[in-house]
């Protein structure tokens, strides 16, 4: 008992000294003192990091994602950006996930309307993104992938920059799709999630047609979930069309997150299918 309380004390003191954390040593010794093993026991189930599953080996604290975030919240303006790789490659799954969130709040910082054309704000906003994509293998399981790349990633795809044009964006997608690790392919499917929002249909119809056939339940969903959010941001009718396309072939997991902003009797139709 006396352990537990001299733990939480050194938690709460360290926290009030969040803001001053300037190297990965400091945040992953902060995030080691709120290791939880009760959550981390859900974790890794709820994560499938057993034997043969897709999160085979990954490590967890126990920390929730408000708890991460506090952390991000109380360091990234400060912390410096050759500092992240080392939390990217850090065992424990929290800790990497703070680096992601790092990237991610830099990004966005740079991404205003304000500095959406500043040079500087680009060159930044590229090195983020080169950044990312160099350590794109470490977001290692869904949570990772889907609470990053829309921010970076795919906020990129419809910002300037000078590592290319929408072709070379593109390729850069192109290559996360043909990949054969399965957070890069989730990656291209999963940043077109920004694009959609801004009312843009191509990226998300492109991967969605790469990846119909994809083996795996994840990418399944991945590309069901991503449909049905164009389909809701920009039309209707292009999911119909889509569907009426490729219905016949399509994973039944797929189809059943794609539809399930239709109505219950159109629903219904499209599982006959």
């Amino acid at each position: 008992m006396f352990g537990e309380r001299k733990k939480l004390y050194l938690c709460e003191n360290e926290l009030l000294a969040c803001s001053d954390m300037n190297t990965a040593k400091e945040i992953i010794r902060y995030m080691e003192l709120l290791r939880n093993d009760k959550q981390r026991e859900v974790l890794m189930g709820f994560f499938k990091t057993g034997e043969g599953e897709y999160g085979e080996g990954d490590a967890f604290l126990g920390l929730k994602v408000p708890q991460t975030r506090e952390v991000v919240k109380g360091v990234w303006k400060e912390y410096p950006l050759n500092e992240v790789p080392e939390l990217l490659m850090n065992k424990w799954h929290e800790v990497r996930l703070c680096g992601l969130l790092i990237l991610v709040a830099k990004f966005e910082k740079l991404a205003t309307k304000r500095l959406e054309n500043e040079v500087e704000a680009i060159k930044g906003r590229d090195e983020i993104v080169t950044m990312y994509l160099q350590y794109a293998e470490q977001a290692n399981n869904w949570d990772l992938v889907d609470l990053s790349v829309p921010k970076i990633l795919g906020s990129w795809l419809l910002l300037p920059s000078q590592l290319g044009d929408k072709n070379y964006k593109q390729k850069v997608l192109d290559e996360l799709a043909h990949s054969n690790n399965l957070w890069r392919q989730r990656m291209s499917m999963v940043c077109t999630w920004q694009t959609s929002q801004a009312g843009d249909p191509s990226w998300c119809l492109r991967y969605a047609e790469m990846h119909l056939h994809h083996p795996h339940d994840l990418m399944h969903k991945a590309v069901g979930w991503m449909l049905r959010e164009m389909g809701k941001r920009v039309s209707m009718e292009l999911l119909r069309a889509f569907l009426r396309q490729h219905v016949h072939e399509m994973p039944r997991t797929t189809l059943r997150y794609a539809i399930e902003k239709m109505d219950e009797a159109e629903r219904r139709e499209w599982m006959k299918s």
